[in-house]
């Protein structure tokens, strides 16, 4: 087992099968042990405190064989050298070991090269202080999901490493055998022609647009499964409804899920600037000022409207909910005009 400077949280082993044969070292810990994001593993990776057969093994790349078998030295998360900025928060749930925040759109969850600063995770950090967990890396204590920046709605933040590995755990098992639950509403164009559906599609990086997720062949990309719900659909032209509002539920958590998984099917989110191009027409048809009213969103109409996960220290099942905020029931009101 490797060894560590820091005080040894777990030890993790993984053994590879037939089925995993060939991928990278990186990818194989990170989906056989679901508790670590990828990021995660590839630090402790180069930081040696990966071994198989008492070698330690410092290459994200290594390609794993049948029958291999790894263990993990998990050390003590690091303090983060993060600043605190006070950043107004929506709490909407607060205990000593997590929070529960509706983020507004426009927040960066965590700081990045194109971000440095301003984030939730400063705001978080200046919040809670010191008791916000590091286990989630440095550069994003606490966080154990995200959503886009310009994606508004629920997220829960752990504050202790107990709380942050027990959410971890219930995200990464997306509600399969558990009590997780995340719900989105989406405004599209369009409308599916069923009342309910089921898309699943693998998600990968876009072929040709760095900047973009795409839905791939199976041994491209990762699985990805999107559940909708027709709430209402609005107007009507030849093609059908002209938008509609669709409440989405995840089975997996794929970057941009929601927003590739409705592409895909050809009702891309409103206002989204990546997976909606091409849409000018349809808001063309749209009455003047519904037409003015859709034309003023600057981000794509997805809200994490409903969370609930069972609390990792009390084992009781907590269930939130969130409305539309102004911008996406402004747009939603001016749609039943068609």
């Amino acid at each position: 087992m490797p060894q560590s400077d820091q005080p040894i949280v777990e030890c993790l082993k993984a053994e590879v099968d037939e089925s995993h044969a060939g991928q990278r070292l990186d990818r194989f810990l990170s989906e056989a042990l679901p508790q670590l994001s990828r990021t995660r593993v590839q630090a402790l990776i180069k930081k040696g405190q990966v071994a198989s057969s008492g070698a330690t093994i410092e290459d994200v790349k290594y390609r794993v064989k049948p029958g291999d078998s790894f263990e993990l030295a998990v050390p003590e998360a690091a303090e983060t050298t993060l600043q605190g900025e006070e950043i107004p928060l929506n709490v909407v749930y607060e205990d000593d070991a997590l929070i529960v925040i509706d983020k507004p759109a426009g927040l960066v969850v965590h700081p990045g090269a194109g971000q440095p600063s301003g984030t939730l995770v400063n705001a978080l950090i200046a919040h809670c202080g010191k008791s916000l967990s590091g286990i989630g890396g440095v550069a994003r204590p606490g966080i154990v999901h995200r959503l886009d920046k310009d994606t508004s709605g629920l997220m829960v933040v752990a504050k202790t490493d107990q709380a942050h590995r027990g959410l971890a755990k219930q995200f990464a098992d997306h509600g399969r055998t558990g009590s997780l639950e995340r719900g989105y509403f989406a405004l599209v164009w369009g409308a599916p022609a069923k009342t309910k559906g089921r898309i699943e599609g693998a998600i990968g990086r876009h072929p040709t647009s760095r900047t973009k997720m795409a839905v791939l062949r199976k041994d491209k990309g990762r699985h990805a499964v999107t559940h909708w719900r027709l709430v209402e659909s609005y107007g009507q032209d030849k093609d059908g409804p002209m938008a509609s509002v669709l409440a989405c539920t995840l089975e997996t958590g794929r970057t941009h899920q929601v927003r590739v998984h409705m592409a895909h099917t050809g009702h891309p989110l409103l206002g989204d600037p990546l997976y909606g191009r091409g849409f000018k027409s349809k808001l063309q048809k749209l009455p003047q000022s519904v037409q003015d009213t859709v034309g003023r969103l600057d981000r794509q109409a997805l809200h994490a409207e409903r969370l609930a996960f069972i609390h990792p220290v009390s084992g009781a099942l907590l269930e939130f909910n969130s409305a539309l905020p102004d911008d996406l029931a402004e747009i939603a009101f001016s749609l039943k005009d068609l």
